[in-house]
């Protein structure tokens, strides 16, 4: 990873399953990201679903993207 790349974490089935809940979303509704994205870890698979931390002004804003 680059040091200028935002920090980007595969989530497990309980925190995927949370993190639609507390959304009120279905993965279909997420933003997606590409498989062949160089950013993601490499235990990705589709379907997955992708947190992505990036810091600004000392504040850390975080995305969610699924994998297709």
């Amino acid at each position: 990873m680059h040091i200028l790349q935002p920090k980007h974490t595969k989530l497990n089935e309980k925190e995927s399953e949370k993190l639609l809940n507390e959304l009120n979303v279905s993965k279909a509704q997420l933003p997606k990201i590409l498989l062949n994205d160089p950013a993601l870890p490499e235990e990705c698979e589709m379907g997955d679903i992708i947190k992505i931390e990036r810091k600004k002004d000392g504040k850390i804003n975080t995305y969610f993207r699924v994998v297709v």
